[in-house]
């Protein structure tokens, strides 16, 4: 094996159990990381340790996970590594959760519980003293430290780019629906596909994802939407059969063809959309692959001359349904529909200062740099150009127009000032009188001078 790289942190972790004669190994995402070359965000481990044995070790930067043997370690910058005592499992009634959960004697009890292959191989330090050594200029360990066990092919699997299952698919799946999804957003996440048989198994078993708590599913969503080419992911949860069962709305745009300056079908141009959206924010992408998903409900005509008028004002609410589906957050669903439901603004020179003031006001400013990146990503996804000189103008505007008297708490006069000048108690009249005024303002921003202002006011005497 060639050398891989486990920083220090790690290192010390591992070194505190083979100190204490104890059975440790890295275990998971991490060493399917490790041997891709890829980084790893999270580290977990296996021994023979039970959870009280292993709280001895870390008495002060340690607590109890969850009832199933799981110790969290917190790290000096608040990382946190979950080392986990070899366990086997029975009987999954609820298709998620073991209904018993047994230490395990070895690893290899341990392994055969595990979802996938490229999940199921370990890697064991052999050489404490190697740990500490500073001498190991190239960061890793050689193969004489370390030993990887393979029980299931799992470096096969990654050299053919194959997600498999451990053992029997049908039985992997049943035991845990979430591994449906799970399957799909790894092979998302690192470009492999699924291996045939357990391609086959998800589709056939795809409705169990409805037993899977929104949250959970959400999570795993959001991984998919945030990777390098997330439509990759977005296509294998189609072709598995999970995207019927989780988001139908966005499968009608499936060879529903476009006219005008769209090139594709809505699902293909949802998919390059969601591809060129650079916002990290996990809410944007998904908004980004809904954008259009109300064009199947709002079209009228046939192809050629079909129309998607108010599309916007569908697909806002379709999507809004799914956001709730998916367990989204108050604030994330408002974002979700003020994305979608503001993402066909015009851009013309013509615009009026009130225009785009509007504009702002229903996106609202926490959102507009998501709406910018998404309607960056949707005029790529069209085979537009990234930009244009009418859009850097309307850039440019947006920042301007935030200059001027954007509200009624902006103008230069106050609720007191109405009261006193036309001798009113606090009420409806006041902020009647305070609309008004601001109408004005908003026509002319010049108006937003206090002594002019509060002779507006006494024009209401």
């Amino acid at each position: 094996m060639e050398n891989i790289v486990i920083p220090q942190k790690v290192k010390n972790i591992i070194t505190k159990f083979l100190e204490n004669k104890a059975e440790i190994y890295i275990v998971g995402g991490a060493c399917r990381d490790l041997l891709l070359g890829r980084e790893v965000n999270d580290w977990d481990f296996t021994t023979n340790l039970p959870p009280e044995e292993m709280k001895k070790l870390f008495p002060k930067n340690s607590f109890y996970n969850n009832n199933f043997g799981t110790l969290s370690i917190l790290g000096k910058d608040g990382e946190i590594f979950e080392v986990t005592t070899f366990r086997t499992e029975r009987g999954y009634s609820d298709g998620r959760h073991p209904d018993e959960v047994k230490w395990g004697k070895s690893l290899k009890e341990d392994l055969e519980r595990r979802d996938f292959t490229i999940n199921a191989i370990a890697i064991e330090v052999l050489n404490p003293p190697a740990l500490r050594a500073s001498s190991l200029k190239k960061g890793g360990f050689s193969s004489e430290d370390t030993r990887l066990v393979d029980l299931f092919e799992g470096q096969k699997d990654l050299k053919r780019k194959l997600i498999r299952t451990v053992g029997n698919p049908d039985e992997r799946f049943r035991e845990d629906a979430l591994r449906l999804i799970r399957a799909v957003r790894i092979a998302g996440q690192i470009g492999f596909d699924i291996e045939e048989n357990t391609l086959k198994s998800i589709q056939k078993n795809a409705k169990l994802i409805n037993n899977i708590a929104g949250e959970r599913i959400r999570d795993e969503i959001f991984k998919i939407l945030l990777s390098d080419k997330p439509s990759q992911g977005v296509h294998l949860l189609r072709n598995s059969g999970l995207l019927g069962e989780l988001m139908p709305e966005l499968i009608s745009g499936v060879n529903m063809t476009q006219k005008g300056h769209h090139i594709d079908d809505v699902w293909t141009h949802n998919l390059k959309t969601l591809d060129n959206c650079e916002s990290k924010n996990p809410v944007t992408r998904l908004a980004a692959l809904l954008h259009d998903v109300g064009k199947p409900k709002s079209m009228r005509g046939e192809e050629g001359s079909r129309t998607f008028h108010n599309h916007e004002v569908y697909g806002s609410r379709i999507s809004v349904n799914i956001g709730k589906r998916l367990k989204l957050s108050n604030k994330e669903l408002d974002q979700l529909f003020r994305l979608v439901r503001w993402h066909m603004f015009t851009v013309q020179e013509t615009q009026t200062d009130k225009a785009v003031r509007r504009f702002i006001r229903n996106v609202t400013l926490d959102y507009i740099d998501e709406m910018i990146a998404m309607r960056r990503a949707d005029r790529l996804g069209s085979g537009a150009k990234e930009t244009s000189w009418r859009w850097e103008l309307f850039k440019k505007r947006i920042v301007e127009v935030q200059k001027q008297p954007f509200a009624v708490k902006d103008l230069k006069i106050k609720g007191d000032d109405v009261m006193e000048i036309l001798k009113i108690k606090p009420g409806r009249r006041v902020g009647e009188v305070l609309e008004a005024i601001f109408k004005e303002v908003e026509e002319k921003p010049e108006l937003n001078d206090r002594e002019i202002l509060i002779k507006k006011i006494k024009e209401f005497k």
